[in-house]
């Protein structure tokens, strides 16, 4: 299996137990495959290969720092940023136009990471209704979801649980109005009380208009990194961590762990052999294993990439890269 490991440094691609870097880059936030391509999402830019990794040309939104790129079911794809912007380009990346309406709601005067000093929010999260190309979310780190009904006319705002710190977003497969999030501690005065309920992950049934906590009784409490199957039995699979500054070189190491559910949020099973029970190494890229059912791939902070079955064992795959942030498969 080739895996595309997006780094701290760019991309990596990782076969046969050989690992070599197709792309110098800042930052590859996400990949995805999606109209015949794979991009890149990174600090510097949006880049595209026609090759399954194996070379990346620049695929526009030069020098901004992009987060995700989704594609709709029509074939037209959306990028979110930082400083909190949304893209759209009907050509497969070619040429972008910015959907002004988005950052010019009132709301967006708030959005923002409270470090000091303060630093613009991100949009950072993409869900795009399959069925309906006009209902899009929009994930703000830190400001909550948008969503537009309108393909961008007109947007509305909420907050999960009163928690705007918003991480990642997955529609659930068998209902698109069913929404996921992971979410962290920030706030837009600072860092939330870190108890229960206060980080997680949080679940809406109708289209994102009400959220509930779907954390109950796990720990650590921070939740980034999501992501779903897309095969029965639709696993929800989640990495968690104590806090955003969680790293495998602070003492007793990162103490993440990796979490699955099969019934949307209601209850949740460790995904974590003995040796990664807690891991010592932050959780960041995480993705379905199209080759095995479900089964994960994740990337760490210590430049590893490593497959896991749904028994939670542990094959290691790839070592030797920067911290791996996205991970994909070729």
């Amino acid at each position: 299996m080739k895996i595309i490991a997006g780094t701290k440094e760019g991309v990596f691609v990782v076969d046969k137990g050989s690992t070599r870097q197709t792309l110098a880059a800042t930052d590859v936030w996400d990949l995805v495959e999606t109209n015949g391509y794979f991009f890149a999402s990174t600090g510097k830019g949006l880049f595209r290969s026609n090759d399954a990794g194996e070379s990346w040309q620049l695929a526009g939104l030069d020098n901004l720092e992009v987060w995700q790129t989704r594609s709709a079911s029509d074939g037209v794809l959306y990028a979110c940023t930082q400083p909190p912007a949304l893209y759209r380009s009907t050509d497969s990346g070619e040429t972008w136009l910015e959907v002004e309406s988005f950052a010019q709601v009132p709301e967006a005067a708030d959005w923002c990471l409270p470090t000091t000093p303060v630093t613009p929010g991100r949009a950072r999260a993409l869900v795009i209704d399959r069925n309906d190309t006009r209902r899009i979310w929009v994930g703000i780190e830190v400001g909550g979801i948008m969503h537009t009904s309108d393909a961008g006319k007109t947007w509305s705002l909420v907050v999960p649980g009163d928690n705007p710190d918003v991480h990642m977003m997955y529609a659930d497969p068998k209902s698109s109005d069913v929404i996921y999030t992971s979410a962290g501690f920030g706030r837009f005065d600072g860092v939330a009380e870190l108890v229960e309920g206060n980080a997680g992950v949080y679940r809406s049934e109708d289209g994102g208009k009400t959220w509930h906590f779907a954390w109950r009784g796990v720990t650590p409490l921070y939740a980034r990194p999501m992501c779903i199957d897309l095969r029965s039995p639709f696993g929800l699979t989640v990495a968690t961590a104590p806090g955003a500054g969680s790293h495998y070189s602070q003492e007793g190491g990162a103490k993440a762990m990796l979490f699955r559910s099969y019934d949307g949020g209601e209850s949740w099973i460790s995904l974590c052999d003995d040796d990664h029970s807690p891991s010592s190494a932050n959780i960041h890229g995480l993705t379905p294993d199209p080759e095995h059912p479900g089964g994960v791939l994740i990337g760490t902070d210590t430049g590893e990439v490593w497959a896991i079955t749904p028994e939670a064992e542990w094959s290691l795959l790839g070592s030797g890269m920067p911290s791996v942030l996205s991970v994909a498969v070729g």
